[in-house]
């Protein structure tokens, strides 16, 4: 019966009860977007068996400065036979092989995994077999595992699969096994697993380029398995034998030790902290919403303290009145929860547009139980903060004799009024905070915009991936010459301006880190010198990619054919070691291993912000694409490259018809894949940043929003309650504009307040975002300063409008009123 009573007095205020559940649908909906993001991402467990117990086993190195080194065969070797505290140990490695003889050729993402690997994740096959030990000991018959999608998409579910021999990278593997529906590894988009086959008897020291997962044993704590491998790490360093030209004294003082965690940690990374930065933002957001509707509240009941009077003469007490005020805001807020779950919705699709594409764990964000109870809860918690207001001011038992007297002087107490300029206040406040955050992030963005990225015009380079496997050429210096015959097609293709070859692109992941060796330098015994990322490369790269050749000059083909000794070094590394770019000309470097050519430096490059532009620029080597005496090489060849294309037609679908026809024209066996333009590359380095800036930019919009309607409100509401004072203040001369001033100052007193509160706010709480921040400290002057220029702008305008109804006022019929 209550229930009906609360319904129809809202009906009958449609304009209040529209406004009060759309503002709480915003702000509960925001919340509930984002917790389903926090809730997929940092609080859902994987999707594994018994995933607390997996753990991600990674390195460091701090005698040479490696934070992350990741796994190498000689420690997984002695981890798996020695160690206490792992039940199981697998190792594995991103990779890709081109399909053919199904239909058109296709590089197919792949993983390279030791065959514990996937039993210890806990999966069973939906139809053949996982691999065994035989499958991955050196020289056993080549075999395969495909994920479930790609045995729907390339093999129509046949359940003639198992068995079945494809062609990959020109070999034939039998695919032994299909993997179940639901099963993901990580957030890898391989199709395709392949046994590692890694040779114990050939290994030996360094070779940190894999990634590994082991499973704890039953009540082994992170510590306890930590400190367990720590004691395996020298036993490991004195059993394999260090690579040509290096020693075992290296790797002591490189004082290499493990760096274990949870596998789930791992994953995730730091978007952590961006995600409950944004939880807290909108946290906040809610806040406002809900003194916004706490005012509207006040209002709506102080409207009704005659029938509350009223109800109390009649004998209601207080309690009663208490409990239909909450009723009425539980049934607001549970109309703004149902909406704002709706809204939720829309918004975790919006989410999946704005957010990083490497944003982990995407597909399992989406509204579930733990995401329906958060929101039940937060509309709970928001019917009490704003409900209280009203109960407070009308339901204590103190002020039932103040109703039962009722009178003008109650509705125009100072009291009162003093309430909902504090509720203003709150939110004046709160959203300069948001504001002052949002500020930031625009200003880290223009900061990482300002940066340069050591190349130019990324939206005019088009780059597409071209594996050649030896099965297919297997003649080192056939691959450059199939390399070059597609550049000069390439070339040839209108609006193409310059075209070559690279085995890394700029902020693309991965890549090949290995130390050189300077000539005219002494290294000790024990000294490993600090890595440097190793790209390899055809003639022609500086142009294509618009990176200034400083000094010396390029590669050309001779050098490749002729395997010239020589090499291109990046700026930052020539001052490193020589002091001035010029000076690098002519020195002599070498690869980590004795065996290599010491090899002529011939140019100097600019900097490229290889790891993205929030990152140091890398010391960079670019060797010939095709050498001799490389490392442990007799001939080194690069098979996997990206050609990089600069042309205005980058990023079209025509362009890239006529870079498959140029392709195939030479060998209609290489798939082509990773089509992107290095302008995508660019916008992935920022994503991180400019999904943050978007998220506080609409949570900072919605507290001015909120903020300003508050104003609004609290002034709009002034002027009716003090017609009869503005009457009498103009029937005594004063001015329209006078009395317009009197309001605005009012409402520009009350942001100025909020004001002073949020920046002092604004200064405890900013550090948290530090680690968001790029070129600027987390107390930036120009946004401490310009924000709330901006606000109270925004403030007085708010005041202005429901000010100048004054103007309108006749002292006259006002006085008649009253």
């Amino acid at each position: 019966m209550r229930i009906r009573h609360v319904l129809r007095r809202l009906r009958q205020s449609p304009v209040f009860t529209l406004a009060s559940i759309l503002t709480l649908a915003l702000g509960i909906g925001a919340n509930a977007a984002i917790f389903s993001v926090i809730n997929g991402i940092l609080l859902k467990p994987l999707p594994y068996a018994d995933p607390d117990r997996l753990i991600a086993v990674d390195h460091r190195a701090p005698g040479v400065d490696i934070a992350s080194a990741g796994m190498s065969p000689f420690l997984y070797f002695t981890y798996r036979e020695q160690s206490r505290t792992l039940q199981d140990i697998g190792m594995w490695q991103e990779d890709g092989v081109s399909v053919t003889g199904l239909a058109e050729p296709e590089k197919v993402a792949a993983i390279d995994v030791t065959a514990p690997l996937l039993p210890l994740l806990g999966v069973q096959p939906a139809a053949g077999r996982l691999f065994s030990a035989h499958d991955d000991a050196p020289g056993s018959p080549q075999t395969a595992i495909i994920t479930y999608g790609y045995w729907q998409r390339r093999f129509g579910s046949s359940p003639g699969v198992i068995g079945r021999r494809i062609l990959m990278d020109g070999k034939a593997r039998e695919i032994i096994g299909v993997l179940p529906a639901g099963f993901r590894f990580l957030d890898e988009k391989a199709e395709i697993f392949l046994p590692m086959q890694q040779d114990r008897a050939k290994t030996f020291l360094g070779n940190f380029s894999y990634q590994s997962i082991a499973r704890l044993k039953p009540g082994v704590t992170l510590t306890q398995a930590e400190a367990d491998l720590a004691r395996l790490v020298p036993i490991a360093i004195s059993a394999f034998p260090p690579f040509p030209g290096g020693t075992a004294a290296m790797f002591t003082a490189a004082r290499i030790s493990p760096a274990i965690r949870p596998l789930k940690q791992q994953l995730v990374g730091d978007i952590g902290k961006v995600l409950w930065v944004l939880m807290g933002t909108l946290a906040i957001v809610l806040l406002i919403a809900c003194a916004n509707v706490a005012n509207l509240l006040l209002v709506r009941t102080e409207a009704r303290h005659h029938e509350l009077a009223i109800r109390i003469a009649l004998g209601a007490g207080w309690g009663q009145i208490a409990r239909g005020l909450i009723l009425e805001s539980l049934t607001l807020a549970a109309a703004g929860g149902a909406l704002g779950l709706a809204l939720a919705q829309g918004a975790i699709r919006l989410l999946a547009v704005l957010a990083p594409a490497n944003l982990p764990r995407r597909d399992e964000i989406a509204i579930d139980s733990h995401v329906l109870l958060f929101t039940f809860a937060v509309s709970l918690l928001t019917a009490l903060l704003f409900g209280a207001a009203p109960i407070l001011r009308y339901a204590s038992p103190h002020l039932a004799s103040a109703l039962r007297a009722g009178g003008r002087s109650l509705s125009q107490s100072r009291q009162r009024q003093r309430v909902r300029n504090a509720l203003v206040v709150v939110q004046v406040g709160l959203a300069l905070l948001l504001l002052i955050g949002s500020g930031l992030m625009i200003r880290t963005f223009q900061a990482l915009r300002n940066v340069s990225p050591g190349f130019t015009h990324a939206e005019q380079l088009q780059t597409v991936r071209i594996d050649i496997p030896s099965a297919q050429v297997a003649d080192p210096e056939q691959v450059i010459r199939t390399d070059q015959a597609i550049l000069d097609r390439i070339a040839a293709i209108p609006g193409v301006l310059s075209a070559a070859c690279t085995t890394r692109l700029p902020m693309d992941a991965g890549g090949w880190h290995d130390p050189i060796y300077a000539q005219d330098r002494v290294y000790s015994q024990s000294e490993l010198p600090p890595l440097r990322t190793y790209k390899f490369a055809t003639p022609g790269l500086p142009r294509a990619m618009g990176n200034p050749l400083l000094a010396g000059r390029d590669f050309t083909w001779t050098d490749l054919y002729e395997k010239r000794p020589v090499a291109i070094v990046s700026e930052n590394l020539a001052r490193e070691l020589w002091h001035d770019p010029a000076a690098a000309i002519g020195k002599r470097i070498r690869g980590v291993f004795q065996s290599s050519d010491w090899r002529e430096v011939v140019g100097v490059i600019g900097d490229e912000r290889e790891d993205g532009v929030d990152k140091k620029a890398p010391t960079i080597v670019l060797w010939p694409a095709l050498m001799a005496h490389f490392n442990d090489d007799k001939f080194f060849v690069a098979r996997d490259v990206s050609f990089v294309i600069r042309t205005p037609r980058a990023g079209t679908a025509s362009l890239m018809d006529d870079v498959r026809r140029a392709v195939w024209s030479v060998n209609a066996n290489l798939p082509l894949a990773q089509v992107r333009t290095v302008e995508e590359l660019y916008r992935k380095s920022l994503a991180r940043t400019s999904f943050a800036l978007v998220m506080l930019a609409i949570a900072g919009g919605m507290a001015l929003l909120l903020g300003v309607i508050g104003i609004y409100g609290v002034i709009s509401y002034s002027v009716a309650q003090r017609t009869r004072e503005i009457g009498i203040r103009v029937a005594l001369g004063s001015s329209p504009a006078e009395v317009t001033r009197l309001f605005v100052l009012h409402g520009l007193r009350l942001a100025a307040i909020g004001a002073a509160c949020g920046l002092a706010a604004a200064f405890a709480c900013t550090r948290v975002m530090a680690s968001l921040l790029f070129g600027i400290g987390p107390l930036d002057p120009l946004t401490f300063a310009g924000v709330p220029v901006a606000l109270m702008l925004a403030a007085a305008l708010a005041s202005y409008l429901p000010a100048l109804r004054t103007a309108s006022v006749d002292p006259i019929e006002a006085l008649r009123a009253e």
